[in-house]
């Protein structure tokens, strides 16, 4: 579905006059998913990644096709949990970094079954309750 789009960017500090016209329209999943066969969303929960934008609740769109490399944010699956992290790789060591302060990091050992499911690409939040 194409939705209307107003390609002038719209301020957010201090209003400026609004423009009357439209730039045509968009179509979301263009613009979002750019491998659709290798595309999947998932619901965020927990408060772990707020510092990185995505809130409980949120709509995270994960590309399995892009290759996660160091400071991506993923969903890995570390002994059989889910999870969205930072992926952080220093020499041999790799390391599901957490984006708050009050939430652990964990660091990953030869013991530990880690598999990165996706790069997650956008996070959706919703700003209004209705």
């Amino acid at each position: 579905m194409k939705l209307t789009f107003y390609n002038e960017g719209v301020e957010c500090g201090f209003p400026s006059p609004a423009r009357d016209y439209t730039e045509g329209s968009i179509d979301l999943n263009e613009k979002l998913i750019l491998h659709p066969n290798a595309t999947f969303i998932v619901r965020a929960r927990g408060k772990s990644m707020i510092n990185a934008g995505i809130y409980p609740g949120d709509l995270v769109i994960v590309d399995r096709s892009v290759k996660p490399t160091n400071g991506s944010v993923v969903v890995a699956v570390l002994d059989g949990e889910l999870s969205i992290k930072i992926l952080e790789v220093k020499k041999d060591e790799i390391t599901l970094l957490s984006a708050n302060k009050d939430y652990s990091s964990v660091h990953v050992s030869e013991e530990m079954d880690l598999i990165i499911w996706g790069v997650c690409i956008h996070s959706i939040h919703k700003l209004h309750n209705n």
